[in-house]
């Protein structure tokens, strides 16, 4: 009798989070409902079961506009996020490196103004670098959304992997010196190695946060044939209201796909990232 009070009390307990989880995730749920209804029952009918069940959504919204389908915006996004992820992972490794291993002049000043730029909204600097990559003629490119992540301008990912590195014993390093080891070989056949979990981890958000960017993607995009996914979702909404809901949401559902997929294939190597990142 007292295991199942036990039980039971246990139940009550995880009860709340349960229904928050559910509250959480109901729009979700509405909007993969909503996205297999026609249009007139979008907002009429608001049951998560359709009552008419149909795939004309997807495939009007697959078809795209003006003789472009999504499936040219898919690639694009594909091509920003996938190179997106490869800068970071290169850039921010060698300065996490050179951070945490190298003794350079002036080098604990460089990481605290590098740990400022954290402080700093992404809105301080939309100006000055919009002016410099105009004068640089990169506006309606690839380039001011791809290059900066080869330059290891994401401070966040640095710390994260400087932390890392710092919890790794020195004497790996010494040992692979005396073995005739300089610092090219020590990074690339002892830390890559030991680094795996927080470049996965950093080539994870970095690809979900570069998928699901929409504001430096409107600003610096204005050819159709650039669109990413996030535009043409965006370009989908008329706000006279004559809106295809239905490809809308169709389109928003599918858009969610390859970061959930990226996030459940790698979950475990993320997590691990997360629980050893800053250990002594």
């Amino acid at each position: 009798m007292a295991m199942k009070n036990a039980k039971f009390g246990q139940a009550l307990k995880h009860l709340p989070i349960i229904l928050l989880g559910l509250l959480m995730i109901y729009p979700v749920l509405w909007l993969i409902s909503s996205s297999f209804k026609p249009n007139q029952l979008i907002f009429s009918n608001p049951s998560l079961w359709p009552e008419t069940f149909t795939l004309d959504n997807y495939a009007r919204g697959w078809a795209g506009f003006q003789g472009i389908s999504f499936s040219r915006f898919f690639a694009n996004s594909f091509l920003i996020s996938i190179m997106s992820v490869l800068g970071n992972v290169i850039s921010c490794s060698l300065a996490a490196f050179a951070f945490a291993r190298l003794k350079f002049k002036f080098s604990k000043l460089w990481f605290s103004c590098m740990l400022v730029t954290i402080m700093l909204p992404y809105h301080v600097t939309l100006v000055p670098q919009y002016v410099i990559f105009n004068q640089l003629e990169w506006i309606n490119t690839y380039y001011p959304l791809i290059l900066p992540k080869w330059l290891a301008t994401d401070s966040f990912f640095i710390l994260l992997m400087v932390q890392f590195i710092r919890g790794i014993p020195k004497e790996l390093d010494e040992s692979a010196t005396i073995d005739g080891c300089n610092y090219r070989s020590i990074y690339f056949r002892i830390m890559l190695p030991l680094l795996v979990p927080a470049l996965i981890t950093t080539a994870i958000f970095t690809f979900i946060w570069t998928w699901d960017d929409f504001f430096s993607q409107m600003i610096y995009l204005n050819d159709l044939r650039l669109f990413t996914v996030q535009l043409g979702i965006r370009a989908l909404f008329d706000p006279t209201g004559s809106s295809d809901w239905g490809a809308l949401l169709a389109m928003s559902a599918l858009s969610l796909l390859p970061i959930t997929a990226v996030f459940l294939i790698f979950q475990r190597y993320f997590l691990e990232g997360i629980a050893t990142t800053g250990l002594k």
